[in-house]
């Protein structure tokens, strides 16, 4: 009797779960599908006002004054809304983690706008990690709506977030991928399920939706071709992913570096530090418009089956290329560094697309079939993005998903296991996750306590091993009591319906989630 009540709450939570991550991924689908929308728009009439000045030089003063004034307007809504600084992916980790706590509605109209604003004044900004925190910040609000429990909230932000980069990439599993990899580390099958649903609806959704809005409805990245590969095609792949990652380790370090700078200038209350993205940005623009935006149309450029060329002034391919890499290198370090509300993640694989193309002109040089210049773009851009980020299996899932092609799965195995052995011989942690860190340094340390709960058959513990249960990320489980045996818990420990555990926290709101996971608190 005891086992079959066991499974029927078990049943009928995973049913809530399921429903509610159903609830959220139809909210993300609409609402982000709605922001891929405008944002493509935007970067559309961006490019066609720098067109503008390049065509009549003497109003460009008028475009860097408009710069300046948005760059002010930009640092006195992040004064206002701090939570909205970046790309908004680590903030989104950490309300994922239980770490931080955002007013879900401030946020995300504050992210939508802004970020919205930063593609519009031609930054070098996508929009796909935006998607991420208003992904997340839709499945905080549906939970609020429907007064679910803290435990469900972070079910549904998970949910949310994945569902947010499903949809702007059109990629469900690189969402999913993303989500597990970057924000919970740890696997459940409450997340898991929360997040299928929500990915599912969301990218229903976005098909229901893609026509009307002028969504692409194939690959992300449509116009690379793929050729059958020798053997000795591996040779150029290793080679091409050492020094793609060994550039994307320094730019890791150049981000931090910004930031650090960043931090020291204390002029218009720090707001002053949003000029320098903003004014670069507005003379990159003038040197190519690639430096535009997140890089869609750059890295959809360097595919041979695209009928465009990169050109820069007239340069030489290589030339040409190199300037655009070194723009967007330069835009995303800044915007980093500054902590512009826009989306890296697109500039990341723009720029490692880039690097692609021009260590296969070097390759070619050596002797390198032309034929496989368009794989080693995409495994170049999946392994600088491994460097920086330190999430192998999404890079994988990635490359795949964005070109819907097969071919080259092993080939963006070796390059993407580069960028993550570069990453870790010079002891990088993942972007995001730092970036997570500084920001919780920055808030005031929170209470710590140590509490009892009885485990009983309301909660989800029982039955479970410790590493199988979704603990707040601040919470450790330090002892078990199981009648008259106390027991120190490891991953492995089996939790008994009758055990009293003890744990040890550092927010407060983690108190009432052990108390949803396990039972109720022993006074």
């Amino acid at each position: 009797m005891k086992q079959t009540a066991h499974i029927r709450r078990r049943l009928g939570s995973g049913v809530q779960i399921v429903l509610v991550g159903a609830l959220t991924g139809a909210l993300v689908g609409v609402l982000v599908s709605l922001y891929a929308a405008l944002a493509a728009a935007a970067e559309d009439f961006a490019r066609g006002y720098y067109r503008f000045f390049l065509d009549h030089p003497a109003f460009v003063p008028l475009l860097f004054l408009a710069l300046a004034l948005g760059a002010i307007v930009v640092g006195g809504v992040v004064r206002f809304l701090p939570l909205i600084r970046g790309s908004g992916i680590p903030q989104t980790e950490g309300a994922m983690r239980g770490l931080m706590r955002f007013h879900w509605y401030r946020e995300l109209t504050g992210m939508f706008a802004v970020s919205l604003f930063t593609i519009f004044m031609g930054l070098s900004a996508g929009g796909e990690g935006p998607s991420i925190l208003i992904g997340g910040a839709l499945g905080h609000g549906a939970s609020d709506l429907l007064r679910r429990n803290a435990l469900i909230r972070r079910y549904q932000i998970t949910g949310g977030a994945c569902a947010g980069l499903a949809v702007a990439f059109n990629a469900p599993l690189t969402g999913m991928a993303f989500a597990f990899e970057e924000g919970q580390k740890r696997f459940t099958p409450e997340v898991f399920f929360c997040a299928v649903s929500a990915v599912v609806v969301a990218v229903l959704m976005r098909m229901l939706l893609a026509v009307p809005l002028g969504l692409p409805v194939g690959a992300y990245f449509s116009t690379f071709v793929f050729s059958d590969f020798t053997p000795v095609f591996y040779a150029y792949v290793l080679g091409a992913a050492l020094l793609t990652a060994l550039l994307g380790v320094g730019t890791y370090y150049l981000i931090f570096l910004a930031r650090r700078l960043f931090k020291k200038l204390k002029f218009w209350k720090g707001t002053g530090k949003f000029l320098f993205p903003f004014l670069f940005a507005g003379a990159a623009g003038l040197i190519s418009l690639y430096a535009i935006g997140g890089g869609h149309a750059f890295i959809s450029d360097l595919g041979s089956a695209s009928e465009a060329s990169i050109s820069v002034f007239s340069s030489p391919l290589w030339a040409s290329l190199l300037i655009v890499v070194v723009l967007k290198l330069v835009a995303t370090v800044l915007n980093m560094g500054a902590g512009v509300p826009c989306g890296a993640f697109v500039p990341m694989l723009a720029i490692g697309a880039g690097l692609g193309a021009l260590l296969s002109l070097l390759a070619q040089a050596m002797g390198m079939d032309p034929a496989y210049t368009d794989m080693l773009i995409v495994i170049c851009m999946a392994t600088y993005f491994t460097a920086i980020s330190k999430a192998p299996v999404t890079g994988i899932v990635m490359t795949v998903e964005l070109t819907w092609n097969f071919m080259f799965l092993l080939p963006a195995v070796m390059g993407v296991a580069a960028g993550y052995l570069v990453g870790d011989i010079f002891h990088t942690k993942p972007v995001y996750e730092r970036l997570l860190d500084e920001m919780l340094e920055e808030e005031d340390k929170p209470m710590l306590f140590a509490a009892r709960f009885f485990v009983n058959g309301t909660g989800m513990a029982a039955g479970r091993r410790i590493r199988d249960v979704l603990w707040p990320a601040d919470v450790r489980i330090t002892r078990i009591e199981r009648g008259e045996e106390r027991i120190l818990p490891d991953g492995n420990t089996l939790i008994l319906e009758g055990d009293v555990l003890t744990a040890e926290g550092e927010e407060k709101e983690s108190r009432t989630v052990l108390a949803e996971i396990i039972g109720a608190e022993v006074p």
